[in-house]
């Protein structure tokens, strides 16, 4: 069925937004099938993003937890600071193409509303991002940074002012403001294409690990890890692993405070299907089939959805998905840090205790893989806020 991952995924939009959605489709199954297209892509993504990213054997990591070898996929190392903008990019190309004169965005740590602010600037687009207050608090630097690339910032403060708010108000602009307007979505959720389209714009990220690991190692990872919030970095990791058996796929959401509800953003591991932002996926509710209120220390996986290709993938068991709590990701952020000379964002700091925990399980000879989707210059408030009262 059409934008579907067995019973997940659908369009549940207003019907104003049904006829922009079919021409998004259209739009991005021909622009993907365009050699041109993919060409143009291309060179941006090695003279304007970076690309390719390098993998990098962690040795004093794989030393100290005195286990198996691990290899980071450096998406920190793309301009703006995480894999973000493999997405944005490629959005803003197909904008261009259809014409549109204004983007719109929704951001939670501000990494995908920094993204979609530079893709503006570089292609001069009208640019505007929504963002909760508790997030525009906890990532001033980020909001400060969108500003000078001449994006406007809006304020929501709903709710807990935080991703799912944002993304409810920029939902909100893009039937308001249809006809020249497109919605950069910041990763693989909401309604069909999106959750395809951003996948296959974010699988340049596992492409790459899988060809590099082949290259240094002359092997496949026994495991790879990434962190799920939406999902983005994770499907655009996994997808190239899909079809290897012997390769174990680990998610790690954010277990927060703990497994209560309202304490975490772990919807696959605490949540059950429904419906939100366009899409029936797992999410987190309260007893009355609610959304509920999440939290994490880290903004970006502070959303109480997920895309519905990782739903699908854990009815399949073909992912494992786990949860990491505030205190394990803060701990693998100072780890990576004082022992690699890389500081992780928050994110996929959840990520690397996964991986601490694997290599341990794997020992001496096995081979773990995690995507370090993005640098943490903009987590030091939070991490030092979260040490000075032990609760972030």
């Amino acid at each position: 069925m059409k934008g579907r991952f067995g019973p997940y995924g659908g369009q549940y939009v207003p019907e104003t937004l049904m006829s922009a959605l079919e021409e998004l489709e259209h739009a991005w199954l021909e622009a993907r099938d365009d050699p041109q297209f993919q060409l143009e892509l291309a060179g941006h993504r090695h003279a304007f993003v970076g690309r390719p990213t390098p993998i990098y054997a962690a040795e004093r990591l794989t030393e100290h937890f005195a286990g198996a070898t691990i290899h980071l996929k450096r998406e920190d190392l793309c301009h703006t600071g995480a894999h973000k903008l493999n997405n944005a990019l490629g959005q803003a190309l197909l904008a261009r193409r259809m014409g549109k004169t204004r983007i719109i965005a929704e951001t939670g740590a501000g990494q995908h509303g920094v993204a979609t602010a530079t893709v503006c600037a570089r292609f001069g687009f009208e640019c505007v991002v929504y963002m909760g207050t508790e997030d525009m608090r906890r990532q001033h630097m980020n909001v400060r940074r969108m500003k000078l690339l001449g994006a406007s910032v809006r304020e929501v403060t709903a709710g807990s002012a935080t991703l799912k708010e944002a993304t409810s108000e920029a939902i909100r602009d893009w039937v308001t403001n249809v006809g020249d307007t497109h919605y950069i979505i910041g990763s693989a959720v909401g309604p069909h294409p999106y959750p395809q389209m951003v996948r296959d714009l974010q699988r340049v990220i596992g492409d790459e690990a899988r060809d590099q690991y082949l290259v240094a190692e002359g092997r496949l990872p026994d495991v790879v890890v990434a962190c799920v919030g939406g999902g983005s970095n994770a499907i655009g990791m996994f997808t190239a692993f899909l079809g290897d058996p012997n390769v174990r796929l680990v998610g790690v959401e954010a277990l927060g405070r703990g497994s209560e509800v309202g304490s975490n953003a772990a919807s696959l591991v605490a949540g059950r299907p429904g419906v939100l932002h366009g899409s029936y996926s797992y999410l987190l509710q309260d007893a009355e089939g609610q959304v509920a209120v999440t939290h994490s220390v880290s903004a970006g996986l502070d959303y109480p959805g997920v895309g519905p290709e990782h739903a699908f993938l854990k009815d399949l068991e073909r992912v494992d998905y786990v949860a990491v709590d505030d205190m394990a990701a803060v701990a693998a952020f100072r780890l990576c840090t004082r022992l690699e000379g890389i500081m992780p964002a928050l994110e996929p700091a959840h990520a690397l205790a996964q991986a601490g925990l694997l290599a341990q399980e794997l020992g001496p000879g096995g081979r773990v893989l995690v995507c370090l989707s993005g640098r943490g210059d903009k987590d030091m408030d939070s991490v030092e806020e979260f040490d000075g009262d032990g609760t972030g």
